[in-house]
């Protein structure tokens, strides 16, 4: 029989963190994280990272494990979850990976194409032209360099049209050239379980979280890591919003109630993603023993 991986995803702030616990613990086995934030050690409190007591219940993978001031890519995330369930289904029969980032997923289920990695400045160039002039900007760019993907895109992601370029500018060629889109085999089974809520439930989960957050001394790790808020790992939900308050530019209040917004816009980019992929198999969080006898009756994990 072959290894089966289950993967847990779902929309920021749903509950899933708890639910591969659960999984895992049942399973008997460990958990691989796929949330391309938690990965830094510096901002636990802003990417709700598990907690200490989560970690300690459970072995846990890629979780705090790099330095905000370290480069790092999905390529290389992709390499080494690889590399990581090769020893560890030596071990075991079930490991459990969870997480909202789409792109990191894809990577460990489907493969990535292997494209260069950004060059810094070329980066930070486009970080600053998009900061002073705008996402058109960005646009004109990518249409020019690569009409075709220029149509596939979405080109209200400024870090996706920020890629293609970096790429076109690196190589000479067309992103739309490089990007193969072809699904690599896997020698293990994939399982995907997807957590969501009705869309009231969920904004309240985020509103909420995002107070107990703050409560539990968010404004202080933002300004922690204010020396570094040009870095790409800070460009996000939570600590621009944070950044612009610390910067004199929002109130306190404006700032934790743009947060509330821009994660909600965020859960909703995250559904869209993977409402995409037919092999998800949706549950309510609340749901656990359907969960837990889903993977039981499909994996045959439990014996």
């Amino acid at each position: 029989m072959k290894k089966t991986l289950v993967v847990v995803l779902g929309p920021t702030a749903v509950g899933k963190t708890d639910i591969a616990i659960r999984l895992a613990q049942q399973l008997n086995t460990e958990i691989i994280s796929a949330d391309s934030r938690q990965l830094y050690r510096e901002i636990p409190l802003g990417t709700a990272a598990p907690s200490k007591e989560q970690l300690a219940s459970v072995p846990h993978h890629f979780v705090g494990n790099l330095s905000l001031q370290q480069n790092y890519n999905v390529s290389q995330y992709e390499n080494e979850v690889l590399a990581l369930l090769e020893n560890k289904f030596r071990v075991y029969d079930v490991m459990v990976m969870t997480g909202g980032s789409g792109l990191y997923i894809d990577a460990v289920c489907r493969g990535i194409d292997q494209l260069p990695d950004p060059e810094p400045e070329i980066r930070e160039t486009l970080q600053q032209k998009w900061q002073q002039k705008g996402i058109s900007v960005l646009q004109q760019q990518l249409q020019q360099l690569d009409p075709e993907f220029y149509e596939q895109v979405d080109r209200q992601n400024p870090k996706r049209l920020m890629r293609a370029i970096e790429v076109c500018l690196q190589t000479g060629r067309k992103y739309s050239e490089l990007r193969q889109n072809n699904p690599q085999t896997r020698n293990f089974r994939i399982l995907k379980v997807g957590l969501n809520l009705p869309r009231e439930q969920l904004y309240d989960r985020i509103n909420r979280r995002t107070d107990v957050m703050m409560n539990n001394g968010w404004i202080e790790e933002a300004e922690s890591v204010f020396p570094f808020r040009h870095l790409n790992a800070l460009n996000t939900v939570g600590y621009k919003e944070l950044f612009a308050y610390l910067d004199g530019k929002l109130t306190l209040e404006e700032a934790v109630e743009k947060i509330k917004t821009n994660t909600r816009r965020y859960a909703k980019r995250q559904l869209t993603w993977f409402r995409k992929d037919k092999e998800i198999h949706w549950f309510s969080p609340e749901d656990e023993e359907a969960i837990l006898q889903f993977v039981k009756e499909t994996s045959g994990a439990f014996g």
